[in-house]
């Protein structure tokens, strides 16, 4: 596991919680052999036991001065490529400029032969095409759910539970924090930057909050979805993007007599993917409240289906990451069968 912060620390908790569950329901138990931070590594082939996992997470940073399986500056990359393992989790933070290191650790993995799923939408958001195309090349999976919706199910649900059907449009609000900002300026006629300000208090917006204001977190994920379920080969620069710094109170009162509100939607229909405020009907299913993330896809025979369900949070993303696995799991049990 590349990454050792929120996500990563989710991991360990869900993998070793559920230990038995896993084994008894679906015959899987995978093992950490291998943590990396910026500080080095923790490394124990046999696997790093429960009891080890939170000795680790309970002394917290640095990692690599664990007196047993510690390797202080030890980089990922070496990890990668030295430590012998199935599949690489990369739950690095995100960085949109160059989508570095996770793009470096994807790459690396993949020239081992090694899996990766990864809840980083920057490599994604700059390169989906050219890493799944690496990742075919190598016969090695690449999976991703939670990059988007966290806990919330949205690419497998459209993959899977909507396979036979023709996906023609998907629209959604892809950003809880935008979408709380937006909810309490409309339930509490409050200015964006008071709204803002309180959602920093709370914990749902960054200190520098440019990712979620301006539309790229929305912008990362309109991509994902657009190459995953859509097969459109666009990356973050082909999306037409505005984020809701200039949503006023007074706009938000002008469509609420409408019986609308605006919402940050995020938009694949036609060839130009979009991410903008957009005035919705309050009895739209799409409009929720609050944190939550919803997403509608247009179908050819189904019609329309919306999901609505929890989007960022630590624990959300890591059950993200057990479902990735699973699949992978379930990927090549089946490639023995055939």
């Amino acid at each position: 596991m590349v990454g050792y912060g929120v996500v990563g620390r989710g991991v360990t908790t869900i993998l070793t919680s559920k230990y038995a569950n896993n084994t008894s329901d679906y015959g899987f138990n995978p093992k950490i052999v291998a943590i990396t931070d910026i500080d080095g590594a923790v490394i124990n082939p046999r696997g790093l036991s429960p009891q080890k996992l939170e000795e680790i997470k309970q002394r917290g940073f640095p990692i690599s001065k664990d007196p047993d399986f510690g390797h202080p500056g030890m980089t990922a990359l070496e990890v990668i490529e030295s430590v012998e393992a199935e599949v690489v989790v990369e739950v690095t933070p995100v960085n949109i400029k160059n989508g570095e290191p996770a793009i470096s650790h994807i790459t690396e993995a993949f020239k081992t032969g090694k899996h990766v799923v990864t809840t980083n939408k920057g490599p994604l958001a700059l390169a989906m095409p050219a890493l799944t195309e690496l990742a075919e090349h190598n016969n090695v999976c690449l999976r991703f759910s939670g990059t988007v919706g966290g806990g919330t199910p949205m690419l497998e649900f459209a993959k899977r539970c909507l396979a036979g059907d023709k996906i023609l449009a998907i629209r959604g609000i892809l950003n809880g924090t935008t979408n709380y900002i937006l909810t309490e300026m409309t339930q509490h006629h409050i200015s964006f930057q008071e709204a803002l300000t309180d959602a920093q208090k709370l914990g749902y917006a960054e200190r520098d909050p440019t990712m979620d204001i301006d539309g790229f977190d929305t912008a990362c994920k309109v991509v994902i979805l657009a190459n995953w379920i859509m097969n459109k080969k666009v990356t973050l620069k082909d999306v037409d993007r505005t984020g809701i710094r200039d949503v006023t109170l007074q706009a938000l009162n002008e469509a609420s007599k409408r019986g609308n509100t605006i919402k940050l939607i995020g938009t694949i229909d036609g060839d130009k993917p979009t991410v903008k405020p957009t005035e919705i009907a309050k009895i739209d299913p799409l409009c929720v409240s609050g944190v939550l993330n919803a997403v509608t896809f247009s179908t050819e025979y189904a019609g329309e289906q919306t999901l609505i369900g929890r989007g960022a949070g630590g624990i959300e993303t890591a059950s993200a990451v057990l479902r990735d696995l699973l699949d992978i799991r379930n990927k090549l049990a089946n490639r023995l069968l055939s």
